[in-house]
C-alpha cells in the first residue's frame, strides 16, 4: 500500500510540475519574452538515458526477506503468556523507592511479526494501564518498541539492538516531560534472564540532567 502511494504522488508531482512549465495560450501569441528566451530542452532530454526498468524479481526477493519473520522474531514469540511484575520506582536521584505489583499479557500479532504486550497496575493510587508494541526490523537490524499508556497522550518510540552476551536488548529513545514540556532522553534495557524471569530497567535524563535509574520490574512468567 505504502508503495502504491509513492507511484500515486510521484504521479501528481510530475503533472503539476509539467502544468507549471507549460507556457499559456496567451504569453504564447504574445510573443513573451520570458518565454521567448527560455532554452528548449526537448533535445537534451531526448538524448538522456532512460532510467533503468525496476528489476521484479530482486525487488520482490528483498520485499520478502523484509517481511519474514526470522529468529528474532521466534525469541519475542517465546515470551507469550502472562507474566506477573515486582516494579520499583524512583521519582528522584536518591529518593527513596516505591513498590507495586503489575501483570503483563504478551502475545504475536499480524502472522508473528510484533509482540502485542498489555499491561496494568497501579500508580499514585490510581488504576495504570499501558500497551506496548515491540518488533525487529530485519533491514535496519534492530529491535524497535512503541508504548502507550493511561497517564499520557503521547506515543514514546524507542530502538536498539541485541547483546547476545548480557541476553539483552538496549532501546534509546525520547519522551516528553509533562512538567516541562521538552523531550528528554530515556535508556531502557530488557534482560532476558531466562525462560521465566526478565528484568527492565528504565533511566531517565530529565530536563538534560545526568541519568539516574527512574525504574526496575523483575517478572516471573505464570
Amino acid at each position: 500500500m505504502k508503495r502504491l502511494t509513492v507511484i500515486f504522488c510521484s504521479t501528481i508531482a510530475l503533472a503539476i510540475a509539467g502544468c507549471n512549465d507549460a507556457p499559456t495560450t496567451d504569453s504564447a501569441a504574445k510573443g513573451d519574452t520570458a518565454t521567448a528566451s527560455k532554452p528548449d530542452t526537448t533535445a537534451t532530454a531526448a538524448t538522456e538515458a532512460p532510467a533503468p526498468p525496476l528489476d521484479s524479481a530482486a525487488m520482490m526477493k528483498a520485499w520478502g526477506a523484509y517481511m519474514t519473520p526470522g529468529e528474532q522474531h521466534k525469541m519475542l514469540a517465546a515470551q507469550n503468556g502472562k507474566w506477573e511484575g515486582k516494579v520499583t520506582m524512583w521519582m528522584a536521584p536518591g529518593a527513596p523507592p516505591s513498590e507495586s505489583k503489575s501483570t503483563t499479557v504478551n502475545q504475536m500479532i499480524l502472522g508473528g511479526r510484533y509482540q502485542e504486550s498489555k499491561h496494568s497496575g497501579s500508580f499514585g493510587g490510581m488504576p495504570f494501564e499501558g500497551k506496548s508494541i515491540v518488533g525487529y526490523d530485519n533491514i535496519k537490524k534492530v529491535f524497535i518498541s512503541t508504548w502507550i499508556d493511561n497517564m499520557g497522550t503521547g506515543v514514546m518510540v524507542a530502538e536498539g539492538p541485541w547483546d547476545a552476551a548480557s541476553k539483552s536488548i538496549t532501546f534509546t529513545g525520547s519522551m516528553v516531560d509533562p512538567s516541562t514540556g521538552k523531550e528528554c532522553k530515556f535508556r531502557e534495557i530488557m534482560t532476558f534472564t531466562d525462560d521465566k524471569h526478565q528484568k527492565m530497567e528504565m533511566y531517565n535524563t530529565p530536563g538534560g540532567a545526568k541519568e539516574y535509574k527512574t525504574m526496575e520490574i523483575e517478572y516471573t512468567k505464570k
